[in-house]
């Protein structure tokens, strides 16, 4: 909502396009994260196992969430490639 509100204010900003390399991590990002739970719908890990796997790729991508919208001025945060869908 924040990066919204900056964008429509700043219509004067370039918008910025992300090179190949960070829309590849983008994606690993976004995959990497729905890794434990298919492992686990296919019974190749264990649930407890998938549960403890999320847990730590979810609480690390909120890690990553908060310095993106705490610390990174809308440009920047627009190019960091560690962001949820």
């Amino acid at each position: 909502m924040r990066f919204a509100w900056i964008n429509k204010d700043s219509a004067k900003d370039v918008p910025t396009r992300q090179n190949s390399i960070n829309r590849a991590i983008y994606i690993a990002y976004n995959l990497i994260w729905w890794i434990p739970i298919v492992l686990a719908i296919f019974k190749i890990i264990d649930y407890q196992t998938a549960f403890v796997a999320l847990f730590v790729l979810t609480a690390i991508r909120a890690v990553v969430n908060l310095f993106r919208n705490n610390v990174l001025n809308p440009q920047q945060a627009e190019n960091f490639p560690l962001r949820s869908v």
